[in-house]
């Protein structure tokens, strides 16, 4: 029941925005490889995820204590500030890279892309950024559903579409910024890391306003559950270096 509670919302938001997507004349990107992924997360979300639990004990704000729209507020922060920190490592740490490069492998990137991460990332999330969080807010049992919906935007910023909050791209995380992060194109390596809110790059480094459509993903990419699973030893073969110091090169 409690997987049909998370996933059912997602099940809605992705059957909506791939409507959207068609109506726009955009593909779904490389959406097979795309389902396996959600496949080898749903499994792992039965079986390794339950073996490692996010922060339990104390934490320096105690959630209860607050009014709930502040306990809201406070958790969706930290825990969108933890997410943006770690996205930052993955781009500059060689190991991280390799497997994060899963998800930038999207030769066209769509809604679907959301789901194309490598089964070991959420394990290491759960023992740093989701831990740290728990330590520094403890989260509502309304906090953490709110979050739980919020987070639905994950999955409009990966859209194939031409959406672009323009001046305001510096508030919320738009297809068209994400879209830049996703960039084959040299030039905007290193960038627009937000998962939700964009004003965590004006302060930490990398935004940059979103400009026309550019190309995603690599020449390589899997091809099958294997090359999934295995991806990090797969995709070093096509490129064992960092954004960061491709960028910087």
């Amino acid at each position: 029941m409690e997987w049909l509670v998370v996933t059912l919302p997602s099940v809605i938001v992705i059957l909506v925005l791939t409507a959207f997507e068609r109506r726009a004349g955009h593909s779904s990107g490389d959406w097979w490889i795309n389902l396996q992924t959600f496949a080898v997360s749903t499994f792992g979300a039965f079986t390794v995820y339950t073996w490692i639990k996010p922060w339990q004990a104390g934490s320096l704000i105690d959630g209860a204590a607050l009014p709930p729209w502040l306990a809201v507020l406070l958790f969706v922060l930290v825990q969108d500030l933890g997410e943006n920190l770690f996205h930052r490592i993955q781009h500059r740490v060689p190991f991280m890279w390799d497997m994060h490069s899963l998800h930038h492998s999207d030769p066209d990137m769509a809604v679907l892309t959301t789901y194309r991460h490598f089964w070991a990332d959420r394990l290491l999330k759960t023992v740093t950024i989701w831990t740290v969080a728990g330590m520094i807010i403890s989260p509502t049992p309304l906090a953490a559903f709110s979050y739980l919906l919020i987070s639905q935007w994950h999955f409009v910023a990966h859209a194939n579409l031409d959406w672009n909050f323009g001046k305001w791209s510096w508030v919320i995380n738009s297809p068209a910024y994400h879209r830049r992060h996703h960039s084959s194109d040299p030039q905007h390596y290193d960038s627009n890391f937000a998962g939700l809110f964009p004003f965590y790059d004006v302060v930490l480094g990398g935004y940059n306003v979103p400009e026309g459509r550019p190309e995603t993903g690599f020449e390589r990419r899997p091809r099958n559950l294997i090359q999934l699973l295995a991806w990090p030893i797969v995709g070093k073969r096509h490129n064992s270096a960092p954004p960061a110091e491709q960028a910087a090169a």
